[in-house]
């Protein structure tokens, strides 16, 4: 298939946690995203509706429904999208199997990369201790998620008026209590052990809006970040190499290979 002009055309793109059905769900910037690449395979690996907040008071502008659509006519038109639920739209793994407007939902999947290693694909809630033991402490995780959100935006407005740089204040709270738990840690060893148990080489996750690219043992672990804060995707291209995308805007697509990812994480 020839790629539209100015298209960026992929062998699959992997994205997760777009939290349609909330204000800071970047869905202008993912729609704009999706104009600029396209690939055979898209996975959809969870958290991209938060039936969370949505039962708390529905929200839900043109642009998110924009966001379903161009999905949904991408599927129309040949390219097979797998849809993994995560938790926060953990109601649709009761249709697990099933297929909607030719966009398939499975419980995980298994996607295999032009140099034929093995990649386990899923949200990774499953490996969160917090989501798996103590989901009211989670939900109460999430609304001060969304609190500082909140705060953020404020906050950079003033930051803004006064000619400073945006900062994040919600990414420097959650990696400030992270580093004290070892949380990322732990999680990426226990996707590692799990992609071990479904014989695989890599696993690509999303869940704790942390982008990521780097071996864990003998696996590589991936993690596509999100579009509330850091609006990151993962590509595989036809030769099989494995991009994190940071998009800000077409003419600022910051595609960063994997062997770039392990040089920035050692010198950070």
């Amino acid at each position: 298939m020839q790629a539209k002009t100015g298209v960026k055309r992929y062998r699959a793109l992997f994205v997760s946690d777009l939290h349609l059905g909330t204000k800071t769900c970047q869905a202008e910037a993912f729609l704009d995203f999706l104009r600029c690449h396209d690939a055979s395979r898209i996975y959809l690996i969870g958290d991209i509706v938060d039936f969370w907040r949505i039962k708390r008071g529905i929200y839900w502008p043109q642009s998110h429904n924009d966001v379903l659509q161009k999905l949904l006519r991408k599927a129309r038109k040949g390219t097979r999208i797998v849809l993994i639920p995560g938790n926060h739209d953990e109601a649709l793994r009761d249709y697990c199997g099933m297929r909607f407007g030719g966009i398939a939902i499975e419980r995980n999947a298994i996607h295999v990369g032009a140099d034929g290693r093995r990649y386990l694909i899923m949200h990774g809630d499953e490996f969160d201790v917090v989501v798996r033991c103590a989901k009211w402490l989670a939900l109460l995780g999430d609304w001060g998620y969304a609190l500082a959100l909140w705060t953020n935006m404020h906050l950079n407005i003033t930051r803004r008026w006064l000619g400073m740089p945006y900062w994040s204040l919600a990414a420097y709270l959650k990696q400030r209590v992270k580093r004290a738990v070892n949380y990322i840690g732990e999680f990426e060893t226990a996707l590692a052990q799990e992609a071990h148990r479904h014989n695989s080489q890599g696993v690509i996750c999303g869940h704790i809006h942390h982008a990521a690219m780097r071996p864990v043992g003998d696996i590589v672990y991936i993690n596509t970040g999100d579009w509330v804060e850091s609006c990151t995707a993962v590509a595989e291209t036809e030769d099989g190499i494995f991009e994190i995308i940071r998009w800000t805007s077409p003419s600022q697509d910051l595609s960063v290979p994997a062997s770039r990812v392990e040089e920035l994480e050692a010198a950070a």
